[in-house]
């Protein structure tokens, strides 16, 4: 397999990613987003404004990447202001920490693995 299939197959938009927001047992929101790809990133950073901050970047990212299973988006971006003021950060950072470190599951030795065959 030659490396740049390897990356699109393992690590390409194609995959797709589930975070459940809870409370207690209740699943309240099922998120689902596509892995980051840089044009996404540096159009999000765009987004965010020279100097903005990380808490910029991450809501932003967040709202341009959550979906239903559908695939539909789950929110637009009319709706950061209400986002920043009337949802808990706590609530907010959970989804961004677990769109942010997804695909940490594949780990290297696999990916190498896979490369020798």
């Amino acid at each position: 397999m030659e490396a740049i299939e390897l990356l699109r197959n393992k690590f390409g938009v194609s995959q797709k990613y589930k975070y459940e927001l809870k409370d207690g047992d209740e699943t309240i929101l099922e998120i689902y987003w596509n892995p980051l790809t840089i044009a996404e990133r540096e159009s999000i950073v765009a987004k965010s404004g020279e100097g903005g901050s990380n808490e910029d970047f991450a809501l932003n990212l967040m709202i341009t990447k959550a979906l239903d299973k559908d695939g539909k988006r789950l929110f637009q971006d009319g709706h950061k202001a209400t986002l920043r003021r009337e949802v808990n950060a706590g609530t907010l950072q959970e989804i961004q920490l677990a769109m942010l470190g997804s695909g940490e599951e594949y780990k290297l030795e696999e990916a190498k693995a896979d490369l020798k065959s």
